[in-house]
């Protein structure tokens, strides 16, 4: 069994989606090698511009794979592992595109870092999200991580601490997904928020997730400072030249490399 799926669409909308749904998409080694694998190949291709990540059966994912993590009780092993998943969780948020995880069923432990770590998040209605490896006496340090910087800080807390689970539509109050919507139309929301992104110049959006992610940890001062020059640089791109004259001609936008002779942005 091919332990992850991958599909393109002609826009250069990449799926991948876990398939190992009789351990509920369990982060094997194998699975975070093949994930990294082809995460570290999509940063490489500038036709890319949108990853949806995904999961088959009753679970997006269940965190790490227990079984083979206890088969091997070395400090070694184990400081070897959580540094493999950190550098995969990390290329989620270096890639140049938005990365949309689209989840149908739990997310649990380093499940729900994976969420937390993608850009944006769909969820249908019965899913459910958990740092629950508490409950088995390992506290959800790395998971936490990520965690801590979608929700309040409280609420991060008692997650960790209880291990109990989250409705989606508690994940979505608190910040950890975009949007709920019915299991029957999760895919087309997901098409939803992915047809809005394709409809703008990837350079823009490549350029203000790397700005988005390196401002939030650092000074006002210093954001401010990186965000006014990312903004600079991006206004020389022809896709902003392009957009803002349009504006002012008061026609719609024909962007390099967005297919169709003209693309209206919507919003």
């Amino acid at each position: 069994m091919t332990l992850l799926l991958h599909e393109r669409d002609d826009r250069g909308v990449v799926t991948l989606t876990l398939n190992r749904p009789e351990a509920f998409n369990a982060l094997s080694e194998a699975m975070l090698t093949a994930l990294g694998d082809a995460l570290g190949a999509l940063a490489e291709d500038e036709t890319v511009r949108a990853v949806v990540l995904g999961a088959t059966g009753k679970a997006f994912c269940a965190g790490h794979d227990l079984k083979e993590m206890r088969a091997e009780p070395s400090l070694e092993y184990y400081e070897r592992l959580f540094a493999r998943c950190t550098a995969m969780m990390l290329s989620i948020q270096r890639l140049p595109v938005p990365v949309i995880a689209r989840v149908q069923g739990l997310a649990t432990a380093a499940g729900c870092q994976l969420v937390a770590m993608c850009d944006l998040a769909v969820a249908s209605e019965d899913a459910r999200f958990a740092v629950s490896g508490v409950n088995v006496g390992l506290f959800c340090a790395t998971p936490g991580v990520a965690l801590s910087r979608n929700v309040p800080r409280k609420a991060a807390f008692e997650m960790l601490v209880t291990g109990d689970f989250v409705s989606a539509e508690q994940a979505w109050e608190l910040g950890l997904v975009n949007r709920v919507v019915p299991a029957d139309a999760l895919d087309d929301e997901v098409e939803t928020v992915i047809a809005r992104i394709v409809a703008k110049p990837r350079v823009a959006i490549a350029m203000g997730k790397a700005l988005f992610y390196r401002q939030i940890d650092v000074d006002i001062e210093s954001a401010y400072a990186d965000a006014g020059a990312t903004m600079a640089c991006n206004m020389m791109d022809p896709s902003a030249l392009e957009g803002v004259q349009a504006f002012i001609d008061k026609r719609p936008p024909v962007w390099p490399g967005v297919s169709g002779a003209a693309v209206r942005s919507p919003g």
